[in-house]
């Protein structure tokens, strides 16, 4: 079993344990805010370089394969590091990545915005290889899912806000449909914020984990026993691809004349509520997972999903709008959820583990990317079919995939 150790009797400072947890969570917040930022990022960038929608989802497809490919070396690296120096260096790549949308915006280059995400979310990979096995460490195993999931609702906080910001300064700007300087101060605020966290999280003084034997060769195939945790990937697959690919298309359905016909900085305002759902239902999931079966919970939520966005597909005006931003509410649990059943049991294993499951955060790639070419090709509102039926396997994986056998 995972054991945490910390030099808090070496130093003479009071349970550093206790600093941790606020620490990581302001790490959810900030990888929350900038991942979501996406979501404003696509209609403009759309708008701008006058992109069909498979040609505007490359957006989320650099940006997530970078999960793909940059997972299993930073679960590497982690071994090698550990969880603090990786952090400071996930964040410092961030902000490398961030800094690049100044002159995308200068040279109007549409591939090396694409490139700067890639970088961006390079950074945040190694962030959540790091963190999100830490914070289920730092704790009994029973309540892992509680306290990942409480992290998670501050990660959704960074993701109500970031839609606001970027309203604000991208689509508010008055040359926002002509021109991609609206994004050079967002994100060059961005980058300011990541350095400066950097440089705190290399100062802090934080618990130090180590494993039971932790295996630094560790590959996929010792993880190949675990059928619960190559099922949770697909989970993760599914769940991260239709969050993605709803939240990458939301001022765009919105702003449709069958619902509300807005424009889109008045209709990124309501992509604040989808995330604000998940920030509400994760506070509330944290509370229902010290009583209620975690499996049972995410079977409940994901059947939920499915069912609003075809309630979405099938109405207009307000009820379409509310149903889809419901969905919001329902993802809430999800990806904790998913995450920390699949590590169930893993012990010296679990960093390797995280990095297959971060790794099967490239659903984020695929899935919006299909989506979109549905879009072009049978409309927006018909493609909203392929994410109710992300959500039909989560809702099997809750009840049936995440045993441990």
């Amino acid at each position: 079993m995972n054991t945490v150790s910390t030099t808090a009797s070496q130093t003479g400072q009071p349970n550093l344990s206790s600093w941790a947890l606020p620490s990581l969570t302001f790490l959810f917040f900030i990888w929350g805010f900038i991942t979501c930022l996406n979501d404003i990022l696509i209609p403009h960038l759309k708008a701008v370089f006058d992109l069909n929608y498979t040609q505007a989802m490359l957006i989320q497809f650099c940006f997530f394969t970078a999960y793909f490919l940059v997972s299993l070396p930073a679960g590497a690296l982690i071994n090698k590091v550990g969880y603090q120096k990786g952090i400071v260096l996930g964040l410092l790549i961030a902000g490398v990545g961030t800094l690049n949308f100044i002159p995308a915006a200068q040279f109007h280059s549409y591939p090396w915005f694409l490139a700067a995400l890639f970088v961006m979310a390079s950074g945040i990979t190694i962030l959540q290889v790091a963190a999100n096995p830490y914070v289920t460490i730092l704790g009994p195993e029973r309540t892992a899912s509680s306290r990942l999931t409480m992290t998670q609702a501050f990660n959704s906080l960074g993701t109500t806000l970031a839609p606001l910001f970027g309203a604000s300064l991208i689509l508010g700007t008055l040359d926002s449909s002509d021109t991609a300087h609206s994004v050079q101060l967002p994100y060059l605020l961005l980058t300011g914020a990541l350095f400066v966290v950097a440089l705190v999280f290399s100062r802090l003084n934080l618990p130090v984990v180590q494993q039971e034997k932790a295996a630094d060769s560790v590959s996929l195939s010792a993880l190949k026993p675990y059928r619960h945790l190559w099922l949770g990937a697909v989970g993760i697959f599914m769940y991260v691809g239709a969050e993605v690919a709803i939240g990458s298309t939301l001022v765009n359905f919105i702003g449709s004349e069958h619902v509300l016909a807005l424009a889109e900085a008045d209709a990124a305002h309501y992509v604040a509520w989808y995330w604000g759902g998940a920030m509400l239902g994760r506070f509330i999931g944290a509370a229902l997972m010290q009583r209620i079966s975690a499996g049972l919970l995410l079977a409940v939520h994901a059947v939920a999903a499915s069912a609003l966005i075809l309630l979405a597909m099938g109405s207009t005006g307000q009820l379409a709008l509310w149903a889809i931003l419901a969905v919001g509410l329902a993802n809430s649990i999800m990806f904790p959820t998913i995450f920390s059943l699949a590590l169930q049991g893993l012990k010296q294993h679990t960093s390797q583990g995280a990095g297959l499951l971060c790794l099967a955060i490239v659903g984020g790639a695929i899935v919006p990317v299909a989506q979109g070419m549905l879009a072009d090709q049978f409309g927006l509102t018909l493609s909203f079919l392929l994410p109710a039926a992300c959500y039909g396997y989560i809702a099997w994986f809750g009840l049936k995939g995440s045993r441990v056998e």
